[in-house]
């Protein structure tokens, strides 16, 4: 019996173009190094494309400008990026960017990281840098969790949530970053999750065009290692920060903590202008060469 070939439901290939239609942001992308490696339904692609977003519509020069990120998911966005870009240790990101920006102040300089490498093990540099207000931008993708390592507590995990080394529940506060950057002494702080792409790009634009530490926190789901073990999919985190999200810029630092039942604040919370340490700096041992800086350098 003769069999009846069945028509393919899809055209034939000579149909399709010959070269798939560039990105809009291709000409910032390593296409060599893509597929990525973040899981479907993660958000850090989308914080990245943003963060890219803003670098190219800032207006800055992108041959002064270098991206600095550690260890974990976020951290392998400096590798992805097409501008000089470093993937530093465990925790040194921001040390590695403030060496950067004393060496050469025209730098440009965008840390790219994650909650655990920012404010676990480089907790403590955050919270120099940010006194010192080093003349860096960094950009905190918050995903509640050691994504990379197999989900384990972080800093950041809410109080309740199960991960891998606390099934029965997290008993520990987690920080509040926006509060800590306030306090530690940031000139320039925001929080903004993935569905906010709008919000969060124009953001890190304002963000990098700050003199001064800033700091943007993006709050994006881990459906690997945190979705799952809290019951909580993809669509479940977009459906929270569609729902319980509320834009209130120039908060109270103080009221920032993740809270669902009151829902998350988001906005722009400071934005101050004092000395950068490199202004401080000359200032202090050069003083020669202080008269020569102009009044905005001067602020402060």
């Amino acid at each position: 019996m003769k069999q009846i070939k069945k028509e393919s439901q899809h055209p034939p290939a000579k149909h399709f173009p010959k070269h798939p239609q560039k990105h809009p942001l291709d000409g910032l992308l390593r296409t060599d190094r893509i597929p990525h490696i973040w899981c479907s339904g993660c958000g850090i692609g989308t914080a990245f494309s943003s963060c890219l977003i803003a670098m190219k519509e800032s207006g800055i020069d992108l041959k002064k400008t270098v991206m600095v990120s550690g260890i974990g998911c976020s951290g392998r966005g400096a590798g992805y990026v097409k501008l000089d870009s470093f993937h530093t240790t465990h925790g040194r990101a921001i040390p590695f960017a403030t060496g950067l920006k004393i060496a050469n102040p025209e730098l440009n300089v965008v840390v790219f990281s994650g909650d655990g490498d920012l404010f676990a093990i480089g907790g403590n540099h955050f919270i120099h840098a940010a006194r010192r207000n080093v003349d860096i931008t960094v950009v905190c993708v918050n995903n509640f969790t050691y994504g990379m390592t197999g989900g384990q507590v972080a800093a950041t995990t809410p109080t309740f949530s199960k991960t891998t080394t606390t099934p029965l529940g997290n008993s520990e506060t987690p920080f509040n970053l926006p509060l800590m950057a306030y306090a530690s002494g940031a000139a320039y702080v925001a929080r903004w999750t993935i569905l906010h792409a709008r919000n969060l790009s124009e953001s890190i634009a304002e963000a990098i065009l700050k003199r001064g530490f800033s700091f943007v926190e993006v709050l994006s789901p881990c459906p690997t290692n945190y979705g799952r073990r809290n019951k909580e999919k993809p669509i479940d985190s977009m459906l929270i920060y569609k729902d319980r999200s509320i834009i209130k810029n120039d908060a109270n630092p103080t009221e920032l903590d993740i809270d669902y039942n009151r829902g998350i604040i988001l906005g722009k919370f400071v934005d101050i202008d004092r000395p950068t340490w490199t202004d401080m700096y000359i200032k202090t041992c050069c003083p020669e060469e202080s008269d020569t800086l102009s009044e905005e350098e001067k602020v402060g």
